[in-house]
């Protein structure tokens, strides 16, 4: 059976219409749609500067804040790229490659601020504590016939890795989709054909969200009781209301095309299916900035009397992505080691991993992972700090602040890192 050709996504004729004209502004459909879409991005934009500024001005938790910048740039980034998704609607399927890469990132942000949140819980930091009370349980439906044990290592790098592989295959199949779309072989217009790339992407993306989802719920349903004073799930509807709003109603409008929705001289079907989107994204938007700043407030942070951070140190931990890096290379390391029975990736037993430890963040005898370095939030090791003469509010040596997710030392009864080591790094 011969392939079927693809319908056009744009009409061959293009629109002249400019904003300006002799007479002033250029009142149309689509002039006003431009106003809407780029008024709406503006006011976005303006609102997380707003919440994005004050964090970076109490910037005195680095571990959970440089999660929480990247989660607050989420609606500025589907805003602006809607506005120039509706303006220039003949490259739409470039743009939207954007929004699903950075879903990727605020979805793993947001599993890694999970993550800090439970180490916060339990006294000086010890993620060993948090957990140790987490008995074998069965995972949720419909994995339900299976069991795991929260306590040992397998089970974070599990969790981490089922996350971060999404920020591997999400700009994976977005960079496929553009090389694809250049040399006509995507086809988003026949989206279920077996005949083009765009099925196959979709599927493969259904994939790995949905493995993503499941980690990220696996993780939720196991620390809510930890949670429940941070708001967790304020704090990840303000993330999936963007993500199932803006796709629901992409599918609304895409069923509407040949029925409510007909092509015009200058728009197809498919156009103005994808120019609804846009537009209706870039006011959803607006509502979303706002509640990103409820969810992740930054007067929980605030502490009186102390000196106001520089924005810049913040913002440069939130564009920083090597620390996904180095989560993704140490689950990768720790699976294949395990493949191979190497004896460290072998789990101690109950509250036997708070036996003694060396310098690494392995435990010994047999120096055995422990679940702190799965968890990939280190211990305060008082004892031993002394002993070797260091400093317990120092990040550890062989990280940087900058690199690593968790990398500051916290001293005992205390959830904030000692300023003095974030003003040295």
């Amino acid at each position: 059976m011969p392939r079927p050709e693809c319908p056009a996504e744009n009409a061959a004729a293009f629109e002249e219409t400019t904003f300006f004209n002799k007479d002033g502004i250029n009142w149309t459909p689509h002039t006003i749609g431009w106003s809407i879409a780029g008024g709406c991005a503006i006011l976005t934009l303006l609102i997380s500067i707003v919440t994005v500024l004050k964090h970076c001005r109490n910037y005195t938790n680095p571990p959970q804040q440089r999660q929480i910048l990247r989660i607050l740039y989420m609606p500025p980034i589907y805003g602006i790229v809607s506005f120039f998704s509706y303006r220039f609607f003949r490259q739409y399927t470039y743009f939207e490659l954007v929004q699903v890469v950075y879903e990727a990132v605020t979805i793993s942000a947001f599993v890694l601020l999970l993550i800090e949140y439970v180490a916060s819980t339990a006294s000086g930091h010890e993620v060993d504590k948090a957990m140790a009370r987490k008995e074998k349980t069965a995972l949720p439906i419909p994995l339900c016939c299976m069991r795991y044990r929260p306590t040992k290592p397998y089970f974070m790098f599990t969790i981490k890795w089922s996350v971060l592989q999404y920020v591997i295959v999400r700009p994976a199949a977005s960079i496929a989709g553009a090389i694809c779309q250049y040399y006509g072989v995507l086809c988003p217009t026949l989206s279920r054909s077996p005949y083009y790339a765009y099925l196959y992407l979709a599927i493969v993306d259904f994939i790995s969200i949905t493995v993503a989802l499941y980690g990220l719920f696996v993780f939720y349903g196991l620390t809510k009781d930890e949670l429940k004073d941070k708001r967790p799930l304020a704090k990840f509807l303000a993330i999936k209301l963007i993500v199932f709003l803006t796709f629901y109603q992409a599918f609304v409008f895409a069923m509407l095309e040949g029925h409510v929705i007909h092509a015009t001289q200058y728009w197809t079907e498919y156009n103005i299916a994808d120019g609804l989107t846009a537009l209706a994204t870039c006011i959803e938007m607006v509502f979303f900035a706002a509640l990103m700043m409820w969810a992740y407030p930054w007067t929980e942070y605030v502490e009186p009397g102390r000196e106001k951070t520089s924005i810049w140190r913040p913002l440069w931990d939130s564009i920083n992505y090597t620390d996904f890096a180095v989560e993704i290379f140490g689950s990768l390391k720790y699976f294949l080691d395990a493949l191979r029975g190497k004896p460290e990736t072998r789990a101690v037993q109950g509250l036997r991993m708070q036996q003694s430890r060396t310098g690494d963040g392995m435990a010994g005898p047999g120096r055995k992972m422990d679940f702190a370095t799965a968890f990939g939030v280190y211990t305060p090791r008082a004892e031993t700090d002394r002993q070797l003469g260091v400093d317990s509010g120092e990040p550890y040596s062989s990280y940087d602040e900058g690199i690593r997710l968790a990398p500051y030392r916290y001293q005992e009864g205390s959830t904030s890192p000692d300023p003095d080591s974030s003003a040295r790094a």
